[in-house]
């Protein structure tokens, strides 16, 4: 009987547990070797003292313990993987590459490039389902085109979900056929990679707070309660499962699983629109006319605007690559539609600072603030942060707590005046969609 070996490449999965691409693997081969790839391409973008670096380092170290244990290995590597994945399978003779899918347009522009150039040497190149419940055209109109209005959508996704889609794959169960490593290859440390080992503040656990989750829908708009359950780094990294996650939240809360549908909701939008990326999803509203004020946005990023709750949320993204979401709503309203910049200044900003940065979830949120994106909400509909404020931290505990000059005469006054901020944005709008 012929030998089937293969690799399997982790990237948004970085664990052995209920790993659908790892699974297959497995169970489908005789000898798996898994392999993870440090992609020069990303890396050479990034500050050398990336937090998201850090974060999959210490996550890879841990995942290669762990097959360590089990008698086996991760080979890491850094390079490009379009060079590299041919590379390997030249250098282990493999018949196969397992991984597991992604979405973002130029993660399948990549795997094209490398499925071509396995197909040429006869070496398959096979994908699983693992970061979403459903994906591509699994939840799609009757008409066979997908939704662009989330509620039709989520209504869909809770119809078609089952235990089927959430039931975990039993990796354990084909264990034994990773390939066997008789010495344990070395890890290519941080400074190799270009990147220091300074970890600015702690990561959050990947356990998931059943207190949190039940008490979500009650406490998720206050900022200063921090109980959010902070797992959208683990799930935008894969160190757990969405199967797992969503099978412990569907009885307890669902403004929580909502949550989750619209990570997917945006995950197939950005999938069927890819364009999307750098253009309006609604066509008509890349006629607006952006004020490119340097200054403003700097003061924007800074958080040294003169409204505190805009000014301690960006404050805390910077100082912990994390900002609550209630939060994130107001800082993205404030940039497109008080200072009337460019919701694509803002979404890069975000890509450069967010722990849980996720292409999909970051593109919908921000063009959904900016009007211009599908089910967002309507050009007319402005937040004042001095209501939001008022609303949703009264005693001001999250603004005191990032915002340490406020009330000072230090802290600045406001750099636009709301009501004419506000006119001045419908007046753009109009023009632009008439």
């Amino acid at each position: 009987m012929v030998s089937i070996k293969s690799i399997f490449w982790h990237r948004r999965d970085l664990r052995i547990n209920d790993n659908a691409g790892l699974f297959t693997a497995l169970k489908n081969c005789d000898s798996v070797q898994p392999v993870f790839i440090f992609d020069s391409t990303i890396l050479s973008q990034l500050p050398n003292d990336d937090q998201r670096v850090i974060f999959i380092y210490q996550y890879i170290a841990k995942l290669k313990k762990s097959y360590n244990d089990l008698g086996a290995d991760l080979l890491v590597y850094f390079g490009n993987p379009i060079d590299l994945i041919p590379q390997i399978v030249s250098d282990l003779k493999v018949d196969k590459v397992y991984t597991n899918r992604d979405y973002e347009p130029s993660a399948i522009e990549r795997d094209k490039k490398i499925f071509e150039t396995l197909s040429g040497v006869g070496v398959e190149f096979i994908g699983s389902k693992d970061q979403v419940i459903f994906e591509k055209a699994e939840v799609i109109k009757q008409d066979g085109l997908p939704y662009t209005v989330f509620t039709p959508y989520s209504r869909k996704w809770k119809e078609k979900l089952n235990d089927f889609y959430l039931k975990s794959y039993p990796v354990e169960k084909y264990i034994n056929h990773l390939e066997k490593s008789g010495k344990v290859s070395n890890l290519i440390s941080l400074s190799e990679l270009g990147f220091l080992e300074n970890i600015k503040f702690p990561f959050p656990s990947e356990i998931v707070n059943l207190d949190f989750v039940k008490e979500y829908h009650l406490n998720r708009d206050y900022p200063a309660l921090n109980k959010t359950t902070r797992l959208s780094v683990h799930l935008r990294f894969g160190t757990i499962s969405i199967r797992e996650l969503a099978r412990t939240v569907r009885e307890i809360n669902e403004t929580y699983l909502n949550e989750l549908i619209w990570r997917e909701f945006y995950q197939m939008i950005l999938y069927h629109f890819p364009e999307s990326v750098s253009k309006s999803f609604k066509k008509q509203y890349d006629n607006v006319i952006w004020k490119k004020d340097e200054v403003k946005f700097n003061a924007w990023c800074e958080g040294k605007t003169g409204y505190p709750i805009v000014d301690a949320g960006m404050r805390e993204l910077n100082e912990t690559g994390f900002m609550h979401n209630r939060v994130r709503m107001v800082v993205a309203s404030f940039l497109t539609k008080h200072l009337s910049i460019d919701w694509r200044w803002g979404e890069a900003y975000f890509a450069q600072k967010l722990m849980d940065y996720e292409q999909a979830s970051n593109i919908g949120g921000w063009q959904w603030a900016a009007s211009s994106g599908c089910d967002a909400v309507p050009y007319f509909r402005i937040f004042n942060p001095t209501s939001q404020q008022e609303k949703f931290d009264k005693d001001l505990k999250y603004i005191k707590q990032w915002v340490k000059e406020f009330g000072t005469s230090v802290y600045p006054s406001p750099i636009v005046d709301h009501k004419e901020a506000r006119e001045y944005t419908l007046n753009l709008f109009k023009s632009a969609l008439n």
